[in-house]
């Protein structure tokens, strides 16, 4: 068990000396409370630091790092704290080290098509900064208008362009990284291929600052699509609109960007939460797909195709979203999902599963199950052509607060259970944190968690850099 000691005002004085006075928050619980939490909507999971640190560079960084292990003080980074896992909440206390100062696009590389970016920018802002030499970083998440890119890089983020484009894995090409004793490391570069040793990047990415707190990353680029369109595909249930994925997939020959899958009770909540006169109301579910492309022709005859292959397979109507003002109205709808619900309450969970594609039909099916036997709404939305199927276990208005702490745990029990029966994982792309943590054992074996926990030992020996995140660190938990 790691046992860590309290910030002191010496600390304080020394950080200050690295950093200084005025990137140092100490001893003022109305400004640290917000980083006490990220956007997971359960208060339970929140925890308050002693003091938040905003440096500057990776030397700095560096030296904090050098002092915690010192004063034996956990350090929790955090970027824009949009996380839903509790990744980047101080379980332990100790210090918050904030990334927002590194916000620097350091260098855009049109040549080797790479943009070298520290971890604070803002994932919005990076394809407007290389649109105009004909190039787009296509790793986005759903949350890109607020997210940070480092954020995206310790949690692997995922998206709606994950079925064509992959996750964030496929486009880290290298990194600068601080470690747990503070040592500065670069790990790859401007390489497409590279074993050159281990694959350090691939520990690194989706180890949710754990085992390194990013200063640099170099993304890969793409040539930008010059076209896309959106089609929304209406079918009358649940079940006919999952069954239509693969078929689609299959039958039109082609890989949409996205396709999204979008049930019922969400489309409803999402469209009542925006006053969106849109005819949502006979629909059981809807598939939102993109197509893009280099040219007006192929995209085209791609999304025709799609098209016709949705109304092949059970749609009742296909819109379609050929211009930016049609193509945001329809976005917006499965966007603004999360909002709508996280509007009714606070006694929420938000989960984010992943099995087989195969399995997504019987995953749900499943989930609806669950919502009769706990009289909760289980809504499912999602990344249906890649297995990703989020939800917000939302509670009853006329189920009292202590009730729901009795329900909550049995739901999300049940529920993992399930995914795990179906071959899945139980996080997609928003992370263990410390929200799913003891469910770990329920879908990895524990020789994995003991590899997982001798690589933390080994780069963490102190277990001072996010402790408590993903697993425990003790063989018995």
């Amino acid at each position: 068990m790691s046992t860590y000691n309290p910030v002191t005002p010496d600390v304080v004085r020394q950080v200050q000396q690295i950093v200084g006075d005025g990137y140092v928050i100490f001893d003022d619980p109305e400004r640290l409370e917000a980083f006490s939490h990220d956007e997971v909507p359960d208060r339970a999971y929140r925890r308050m630091p002693e003091a938040a640190v905003r440096p500057g560079n990776a030397a700095e960084i560096a030296a904090i790092m050098k002092l915690a292990n010192r004063e034996r003080i956990p350090v929790t980074p955090r970027g824009a704290g949009s996380g839903l896992s509790g990744g980047a909440v101080p379980l332990h206390g100790g210090i918050v080290l904030l990334t927002d100062r590194l916000n620097r696009i350091l260098d855009i590389d049109p040549h080797n098509m790479t943009i070298t970016l520290e971890p604070g920018v803002v994932t919005n802002d990076v394809n407007p900064a290389v649109r105009h030499l004909g190039l787009c970083y296509a790793g986005y998440p759903m949350s890109l208008e607020t997210c940070y890119i480092g954020g995206n890089v310790a949690e692997n983020a995922g998206g709606a362009k994950a079925l064509k484009y992959g996750v964030t894995s496929r486009y880290v090409l290298g990194l600068e990284i601080v470690t747990p004793t503070g040592d500065i490391v670069e790990l790859g570069g401007k390489l497409i291929k590279d074993v050159t040793g281990y694959n350090m990047i691939g520990l690194m990415v989706g180890s949710e600052g754990t085992l390194g707190v990013f200063t640099k990353i170099i993304l890969k680029l793409l040539p930008l699509p010059k076209v896309n369109v959106d089609l929304l595909a209406l079918f009358p249930t649940v079940d006919g609109a999952i069954a239509a994925v693969p078929r689609i997939l299959t039958e039109s020959g082609m890989t949409p960007t996205s396709i999204e899958f979008i049930d019922g009770e969400s489309a409803a909540t999402a469209c009542r939460y925006l006053n969106e006169t849109f005819d949502y109301k006979n629909a059981g579910a809807m598939l939102l797909l993109t197509v893009d492309g280099p040219s007006l022709e192929q995209v085209q005859r791609e999304y025709e195709a799609v098209g016709e292959a949705c109304l092949q397979f059970g749609a009742s109507e296909v819109y379609v979203g050929d211009n930016k003002t049609t193509s945001e109205r329809l976005w917006r709808i499965r966007k603004t999902i999360p909002e709508a619900f996280a509007a009714q309450g606070e006694h929420q969970g938000n989960e984010d599963l992943v099995v087989p594609m195969a399995a997504v039909g019987q995953l749900v099916a499943g989930m609806k199950e669950l919502e009769r036997k706990y009289q909760v709404a289980i809504p499912a939305y999602g990344h249906a052509g890649d297995g990703n199927i989020h939800t917000r276990i939302v509670k009853s208005p006329d189920v009292p607060a202590n009730r729901w702490r009795e329900i909550i745990p049995n739901v999300l029990r049940e529920l993992y259970e399930l995914t795990a029966k179906l071959g899945g994982r139980i996080s997609g792309e928003h992370g263990i944190g410390h929200k799913r943590k003891k469910f770990m054992p329920l879908f990895v074996s524990p020789e994995y968690l003991t590899m997982c926990r001798a690589v933390k030992r080994a780069m963490d020996p102190n277990n001072i850099l996010n402790p408590g995140k993903i697993m425990d660190m003790e063989e018995s938990q």
